[in-house]
């Protein structure tokens, strides 16, 4: 059912029609038989609301190609007319607009306005961190936080870089932040509580290792302003609730100095309440042949991308960036994590265009030409490529889900809600949107518009525009 809350406008009827329409569409990007890897991939939770039952629905208008299994049945729609429709809205010299649109299935460009010319992508960085994640790790990747035994009678609390790791109790629908099966420190407390006091000790010193993580904790080209307002935590291989100094009340952002001390005197107090006295220690390496007494895991990576991508979720998008880096052998430090990336694209053969500072779009040192983000859509949403879907599945819908919910609600884009998918970008001075969608003709097409320079206002509701103008073109 679409609750009340999702009626925006008094439009659900024809809501409910387009994200049915859009379901099938999705549908439609796969192959046959990928509804299995789907359910293995995605968490179990619904980003985008689901449509009414079929009773409750007015029939669609049957649109061919979107019933169609195969991508290419519908047909390319005309270079020139879409580029009729976007050159108005694009040409604007003050609006300082890149963009590209193209083909999903061939990725021969059907609109270019300096499509070749990089630009600042802000938070659509996050879609090539994706991508790159998801092809050098693979969807089913996790990452562990362990105890293993430390000097003496102590333990070392070891982190992996996991951004999901949480000492807030379990919620009843089993999510945190929007992730379910988020790690528990609590959980890792009980269980080495449990090992050592089957091993007779009841009193610990918790030394601490964060050495997977190398470098400094902010980024080249981060704002000063992004640590204090909370914008991001500073990065590091162990952090608990994402540093934050109020985890229980989402109204505070603002986040701890030292990320690893305060998840050490955490997991000590966490530790002493499961019967084990335990006070706060030292940062110390750990021994590779160091006995084991607890671990636990992140959400497997497609949850993670899914969240980075809907929520435009910064710390998750940093520690996916440095698994990128730590899975190819290089350090794991800003300069580590973005060489690896492009690697990984590389790999893949969408790098070309890509230079960047860090895994989130927070610096505004990033450059990406719009072509270059539009073939890293494409190639996320081919059906010969099913490892890469969760980068498609997290993205926002529009006027639906994540960081488009509340846009596509106005009468020169709403035509558009629910059929343009895509991630969005935001920093002063900076708009951005790379992503897919249908066609009026049903035509899978991947685009980026990039707008503005860092100087004066980038409206986003412009893309939308723009994506719009697209989105409905039956050219």
């Amino acid at each position: 059912m679409v609750s009340a809350e999702q009626v925006r406008g008094g439009h659900a009827p024809r809501r409910a029609r387009v994200l049915a329409m859009t379901v099938l569409s999705l549908l439609s990007v796969f192959a046959a038989g990928a509804g299995t890897a789907v359910a293995k991939l995605t968490p179990e939770r619904r980003l985008v609301p689901q449509p009414p039952t079929v009773a409750e629905r007015e029939p669609l208008r049957p649109v061919a190609a979107v019933a169609a299994a195969d991508p290419a049945a519908a047909r390319v729609p005309d270079a020139s007319a879409l580029a009729g429709r976007l050159s108005a809205l694009a040409g604007d010299p003050a609006a300082k607009i890149n963009a590209v649109v193209i083909d999903a299935v061939t990725r021969r460009p059907l609109f270019q306005q300096r499509a070749d010319r990089p630009a600042t992508p802000a938070s659509t960085t996050k879609l090539a961190t994706s991508v790159a994640a998801l092809a050098a790790l693979g969807p089913g990747h996790r990452i562990t936080t362990r105890v293993v035994r430390g000097a003496g009678n102590g333990v070392v609390l070891v982190g992996g870089g996991d951004p999901t790791l949480t000492a807030l109790p379990p919620r009843p629908e089993g999510e945190h932040r929007g992730l379910p099966g988020a790690a528990s420190l609590t959980e890792l407390a009980r269980r080495t509580a449990a090992a050592l006091k089957a091993a007779g000790t009841t009193r610990v010193r918790v030394d601490y290792d964060d050495s997977a993580y190398t470098g400094p904790r902010t980024a080249p080209g981060w704002k000063p302003n992004y640590l204090p307002d909370g914008e991001v935590a500073p990065v590091s291989a162990l952090t608990v609730d994402e540093g934050r100094t109020a985890p229980d009340d989402p109204t505070v952002k603002t986040r701890v100095a030292d990320p690893p001390a305060a998840a050490v005197a955490t997991f000590a107090r966490l530790l002493t309440r499961e019967g084990v006295r335990a006070r706060p220690g030292r940062r110390a390496p750990h021994r590779e042949d160091a006995a084991r007494l607890a671990q636990v895991q992140s959400p497997p990576l497609s949850a993670l991308v899914e969240r980075l991508m809907s929520a435009s979720d910064n710390d998750i998008a940093e520690a996916v960036a440095r698994q990128v880096a730590i899975g190819k052998g290089a350090p794991a430090s800003f300069t580590g994590a973005a060489a690896a990336v492009r690697a990984a694209l590389d790999g893949l053969g969408v790098g070309e265009g890509v230079s960047v500072s860090d895994g989130s779009g927070l610096s505004t040192r990033n450059r990406i030409t719009p072509l270059a983000l539009a073939r890293i859509a494409a190639l996320a949403a081919a059906p010969e490529r099913p490892g890469l879907r969760a980068a498609v599945t997290g993205m926002p819908v529009a006027g639906f889900s994540g960081t488009l919910a509340t846009r596509y609600l106005t009468s020169d884009s709403q035509a558009a809600a629910g059929m343009v998918h895509a991630k969005t970008g935001t920093l002063n001075g900076v708009s951005t949107l790379a992503g897919i969608a249908r066609d009026a003709e049903g035509r899978l097409l991947a685009f980026a518009f990039m707008m503005g320079d860092g100087k004066g206002h980038a409206d986003p509701a412009v893309l939308d525009r723009l994506a719009t103008a697209m989105a409905t073109c039956g050219c």
